[in-house]
């Protein structure tokens, strides 16, 4: 296996649609083996990012290896190299689970015993062997997901593409897909490159990556990410949000931000903060929550926005 074997690179990588900048010069590099996330709101350019990486579009500017193949020079190496769930299921739903499984080690060009042994190997992996002549379209959301991902590695990737593979599911199925994706990176040791708007998502990765309007404005580790971000941060929710934004800044001249959720207040101390809260709203205020920096209050100081509740 190559040294630089599930490794990630990009360099100034660039996606231009007419004068738009989807992805605007970005720079990173990914590990072998390493759970990186790519962490944005919907038209921040994750997605046309990926599709770089997995030569679905061709870069406008600079350049990626993936696998150590060159996206824009070996487009098919780099995709004989990966896999790629995207985020509509791309299974057929008139075949059973085996038969699909099938149908990609053909378009892999495995033979006939050749794929009879991986198709038995991954139905084990899933732990749907004894679901092998069911029909797709009789598996739950979640069954039908983690067939997704199993397909993407039919034939060994050492990279794996999730493009949003949890919207959709109940809270349950997430949890069994995670369960599954963190079952397939201590058996096979994969790299895994997520994009996502779900915060506790990327919460699990081993570096985070945060776009927006198509730059990479932060690298890090999730928890060096919260770190960066000083001082507490206070939820409070009142009868009128909006004037007691106009009082809280006034009044004590700290960072509030209004979401559907109530106003988030950026202090020094909690502590100091919240009986001022008290004193100048009094019977306004409805509820208050005190937490640490979260990865949302990280994408709030560095884009001015904060994510939308899952």
């Amino acid at each position: 296996m190559p040294a630089s074997s599930g490794s990630i690179e990009a360099t100034e990588l660039a996606k231009h649609f007419g004068s738009v900048a989807a992805v605007d010069g970005i720079n990173f590099s990914i590990r072998p083996g390493e759970f990186f996330s790519l962490l944005g709101e919907n038209g921040a350019g994750k997605s046309t990012t990926q599709y770089m990486l997995t030569t679905l579009l061709r870069p406008s500017a600079g350049s990626a290896r993936v696998n150590g193949h060159n996206v824009a020079e070996a487009p098919l190496a780099v995709r004989n190299s990966i896999g790629l769930v995207f985020q509509e299921t791309t299974l057929d739903r008139d075949l059973t689970v085996a038969e699909n499984l099938s149908f990609t080690c053909t378009l892999y060009g495995m033979g006939p015993r050749q794929s009879r042994e991986r198709v038995e190997e991954i139905l084990g992996v899933l732990e749907m062997t004894d679901r092998r002549d069911q029909l797709v379209r009789r598996l739950s959301g979640g069954l039908r997901r983690r067939l997704d991902i199993a397909r993407g590695l039919m034939h060994r990737a050492q990279v794996l593409f999730l493009d949003e593979p949890t919207t959709g599911l109940d809270p349950h199925a997430r949890a069994s897909i995670w369960a599954f994706i963190d079952s397939l990176r201590k058996t096979q040791g994969i790299t895994i490159f997520l994009t996502t708007h779900y915060l506790e998502e990327a919460e699990r990765s081993d570096r985070v990556g945060i776009l927006d309007r198509g730059k990479l404005v932060a690298l890090d580790t999730p928890a060096h990410l919260k770190r960066a971000v000083k001082g507490d941060v206070v939820h409070v929710r009142t009868l009128d949000d909006e004037a007691a934004k106009v009082k809280i800044t006034v009044q004590l001249g700290v960072p509030v931000e209004r979401a559907d959720a109530g106003l988030f207040v950026t202090a020094e101390s909690a502590d100091t903060l919240v009986p001022e809260l008290f004193r100048i709203l009094g019977g306004q205020i409805i509820a208050v929550n005190m937490h640490r920096p979260s990865l949302n209050d990280v994408f709030l100081s560095l884009t001015g926005k904060r994510l939308a509740a899952e």
